[in-house]
């Protein structure tokens, strides 16, 4: 697995970006950036389902979900830039595991809830089963990004002892 990822990473020119003198700080950099995307416009709208900002209707805080979705976007192709440059650092890292089923969880909590829960949520009469329904969803949302975050920085902590710091030498 290890090799095949850094064959797709020395193929695509990942390898190269990534290995040059600043590439790891400018992907890093648009890793913080789609996060930031992510986090506010899906944490905003999780906290306005819980029931802060009630001044706000959910369908004007919904518009920003697409920035949240490109900021998604964004981590996920430089989450592949890092794992696949040096995967040895990432694949048995217990951080990242742990960050990718908090993934995992918050893209299934995100599925189920605009299949079910969603569409009653735009209507000018929301029942209280669904706006319960609603709150949940939001906290498991809001709590599966923030495991992503605290996971996420954890990463260094558990590298490889062997591992070798590109800009450090």
């Amino acid at each position: 697995m290890e090799q095949a990822l850094l064959d797709f990473s020395a193929a695509t020119g990942i390898q190269a970006i990534m290995y040059s003198a600043w590439g790891w700080p400018i992907v890093e950099s648009l890793h913080f950036i789609g996060l930031s995307l992510l986090i506010g416009t899906v944490g905003i709208f999780d906290l306005r389902m819980m029931g802060f900002m009630r001044g706000i209707p959910l369908v004007a805080l919904h518009r920003f979900v697409p920035f949240g979705v490109a900021g998604y976007l964004v981590n996920a192709t430089t989450g592949i830039m890092f794992l696949s440059s040096v995967p040895d650092q990432y694949i048995y890292n217990p951080a990242v595991q742990t960050k990718a089923a908090f993934m995992l969880v918050a893209g299934a909590n995100m599925i189920v809830f605009y299949r079910f829960c969603f569409g009653g949520l735009r209507d000018d009469e929301v029942s209280v089963d669904n706006m319960t329904r609603a709150k949940v969803f939001a906290l498991v949302s809001l709590l599966c990004w923030l495991g992503v975050i605290s996971a996420g920085r954890l990463i260094t902590f558990f590298r490889p002892p062997h591992f070798w710091c590109f800009w450090c030498g």
